[in-house]
């Protein structure tokens, strides 16, 4: 019986993610514009996440903590991206997309991939009846979504604080959080969503510990699709003949700083 729930909730929250981004790409494609893409899927995000625990029907302490984080996230992350757009105008990873819609309709389905595949753990935990006392796993687990919080929240705000000053104008961030990594606001949200998959796994059994592929393919999709790969392509051909830039890649990890 547990089986046909679990595998109905999934159902159903595949089914809405879908929807809502081939929705959101349909409305993206005839109005050629990215605007709303981050906050769409932040929003899927939040929405499924509180579906599931709904659907789930206990709400036990452990559920009702997941969701308000992933809430938490999907707030904080959605909204400063809103913002960040609203004020640029446009998104550079979708400088060669946006006019394309087939191209687009990529983008708008890995999205959905991406938000199904990373919320897993969460969509697990939350359709278990069973419950298990709190324990190290789970105040390790948040501890580390603690961190990646305030490293990806730290790292955006010094970032749109260097670009808010004029004299920087041209100029590239190696300050900060952004001293020991290239990327620490990626850094930041790979740490959150393994401290998420770290709790719910305390009430995981057999093939769910398989879900440890929400962390995975979060740091494969940053790291060598959408993330990444473009915007280290992008400074390269902006910054690349300068030595400072040149000292700067030599001198900082891509992702994880040396200890």
């Amino acid at each position: 019986m547990l089986n046909i729930v679990m595998g109905s909730t999934f159902a159903k929250c595949a089914t809405i993610d879908l929807v809502i981004q081939w929705v959101g790409w349909a409305v993206a494609a005839a109005l050629k514009t990215e605007k709303f893409y981050d906050l769409a899927g932040s929003g899927t995000f939040i929405l499924l996440a509180h579906l599931s625990r709904l659907w789930g029907g206990t709400g036990h302490v452990r559920q009702n903590v997941q969701t308000g984080l992933v809430t938490a996230w999907g707030l904080r992350l959605g909204t400063y991206l809103f913002l960040r757009i609203m004020k640029d105008g446009h998104d550079r990873r979708f400088n060669n997309v946006r006019d394309s819609p087939g191209t687009f309709f990529v983008y708008w389905t890995v999205q959905a991939l991406w938000v199904f595949i990373t919320l897993l753990p969460t969509l697990i935990l939350n359709n278990e009846r069973q419950d298990e006392p709190l324990g190290p796993r789970d105040y390790m687990g948040w501890g580390l979504w603690g961190l990646g919080f305030a490293a990806e929240a730290i790292a955006d705000q010094q970032k749109w604080n260097f670009k808010q000053d004029p004299d920087n104008a041209g100029k590239f961030i190696q300050s900060g959080l952004w001293t020991y990594s290239r990327h620490p606001n990626y850094l930041g949200e790979i740490m959150q969503w393994s401290g998420l998959f770290l709790s719910a796994s305390s009430v995981m059994r057999g093939v769910q510990h398989l879900s440890v592929v929400s962390p995975l393919f979060l740091w494969f999709l940053l790291r060598h699709f959408r993330g990444i790969p473009i915007l280290e392509k992008q400074a390269l051909k902006k910054w690349g003949s300068d030595p400072a830039f040149q000292k700067y890649l030599r001198n900082t990890p891509l992702l994880w700083p040396r200890l």
